[in-house]
């Protein structure tokens, strides 16, 4: 596969890396609206910096990897599709369902690979927590609990054009929810504070927030997130059932465990995103490429992205209107 990159900031210097390394890839552009960047970027990979737009020109390019800005997600999905590339793209495809219905349309009438960021569907740990579940290792799942925590909260003038906590961190959460319950989720209750920075609330957004998920047959799904944790990158998952439970664990440096007179000592987390789902980042290339080859359905498409969404769109309404929120009402 020929792949263009587009988006030469933060995330789109780690898939620049994961594409370089990849044995059946060659990363084949990059572009960046702030071209410097491109071009830095391309150097230190030895291929080229192009516009977007001749990127879609290109023949030669077999697929793009969407790493830019979110708002610019659904023009440029759009463009690829109609260019007859296939894609990679980060999530969200819009912060809003109206947007993001309007470039599934348009994948509908130019159907090509269309795979969605969702990275952690391919995290180790969390691929087997779901193989274990649909082994029925622990019998009927009757709850599942996600914790994700991030080390820092981001910049301040980052949270007004991140469509707030809900699109932009928990719809992560969300998605995790969904694959792993597997079931129709009809209720939505969500609970939230601005309880780190003051800053965030007056930018009309919250810090810390809870959600309940219920399905249709009563399964429920607790999510906690939190834009601070002093020791590091807080992702686990517990999934408890009939016959047992499952946990995924924080990862570590090297998941080395001292026990002596002290106690029982363990490293802290790793530190952020880059750093614990670097293997999931690797393997979401690899699914992308097979599907693109083989005609198969990526493990994570467009159409969970709009499901995702959705379900944000609920947890916000339901904040605001401090009431639980029928997701049949989220259209």
């Amino acid at each position: 596969m020929k792949l263009a990159l587009i988006g030469a900031g933060r995330i789109g210097k780690v898939h620049a890396q994961t594409i370089a390394s990849h044995p059946e890839v060659t990363l084949a552009a990059i572009a960046d609206y702030h071209a410097p960047a491109a071009e830095a970027l391309a150097a230190q990979h030895g291929t080229r910096a192009l516009s977007a737009e001749a990127i879609f020109a290109e023949e030669d390019i077999d697929a793009v990897l969407i790493a830019s800005s979110t708002p610019t997600h659904a023009d440029y999905l759009e463009q690829a599709a109609r260019a007859g590339k296939a894609i990679l793209c980060e999530k969200p495809i819009a912060l809003d369902l109206a947007r993001t219905r309007d470039a599934l349309q348009v994948l509908a009438a130019h159907p090509v690979t269309c795979a969605l960021g969702f990275n952690r569907r391919h995290d180790p740990q969390f691929a087997a927590l779901k193989q274990a579940l649909g082994e029925g290792r622990i019998g009927h799942l009757e709850t599942l609990s996600i914790i994700s925590r991030d080390p820092t909260p981001p910049p301040t003038e980052y949270i007004g054009a991140s469509g707030g906590i809900f699109r932009d961190m928990t719809i992560h959460d969300f998605d995790m929810a969904r694959w792993l319950l597997d079931e129709r989720i009809t209720h939505v209750h969500a609970e939230g504070s601005c309880l780190i920075d003051p800053a965030i609330g007056e930018a009309g957004d919250v810090d810390t927030i809870m959600v309940t998920l219920t399905t249709a047959s009563g399964r429920l799904c607790h999510i906690s997130n939190s834009r601070r944790a002093c020791y590091g990158y807080d992702q686990r998952i517990e999934a408890f059932g009939s016959a047992g439970m499952l946990q995924a664990q924080n990862e570590t440096k090297t998941r080395l465990r001292f026990t002596g007179e002290p106690g029982q000592i363990e490293e802290q987390p790793l530190w952020f995103f880059l750093e614990r789902y670097a293997e999931a980042y690797r393997r979401e290339i690899s699914d992308f490429v097979d599907a693109w080859k083989q005609g198969h359905t990526p493990l994570a498409g467009a159409g969970d992205g709009l499901e995702a969404l959705r379900l944000a769109e609920a947890a916000e309404r339901s904040l605001k209107e401090e009431r639980r929120i029928a997701l049949d009402s989220i259209h």
